[in-house]
């Protein structure tokens, strides 16, 4: 057996180190007392604007109730607002507040500088070339994902 694919997924980590090593993973509001965590569920939210606890602890992996309490803070906090949903008065809908919309877009701003920077090397059709192959292999891989997860069930 051929140790080509090991060899290209010990690279890929290496290269994933050293963008973390680029600061890419350093914390976008470090003057905001937001957490990571929290930037994670915000992002989550402002992907699908209305989810409910459970839509978001299953998009992020999460526990219901550990979402619930995050979701209770940071409504504390000014960032979240829960509703009732407008067709269904049993289901609660979670929105990002106007502060945690700002928050949001500071954060984005952040990340997508840093994108552009580690792009910058490239050339255009370099750049469409990496975005379509890094495509490709998500896909292929969440489609195994799911296929493993229906064969288990």
């Amino acid at each position: 057996m051929s140790d080509q694919p090991f060899a290209a997924a010990d690279r890929l980590l290496a290269l994933f180190e050293r963008l973390r090593r680029l600061t890419f993973g350093q914390h976008p509001l470090q003057d905001s007392p937001v957490s990571i965590a929290q930037l994670t569920l915000l992002e989550c939210i402002a992907a699908s604007p209305g989810c409910g606890v459970q839509e978001a602890a299953q998009g992020l992996g999460l526990t219901a109730p550990t979402v619930s309490v995050s979701v209770r803070r940071m409504e504390e906090a000014g960032w979240l607002e829960r509703q009732v949903h407008p067709q269904d008065a049993r289901a609660v809908q979670i929105l990002l507040t106007s502060q945690g919309q700002a928050l949001y877009k500071q954060a984005r701003a952040f990340q997508r500088s840093k994108m552009l920077r580690l792009l910058a090397g490239l050339t255009p059709q370099e750049r469409v070339t990496l975005l379509m192959l890094l495509e490709k292999a998500l896909l292929a891989a969440e489609e195994s994902e799911a296929r493993s997860v229906t064969t288990s069930e």
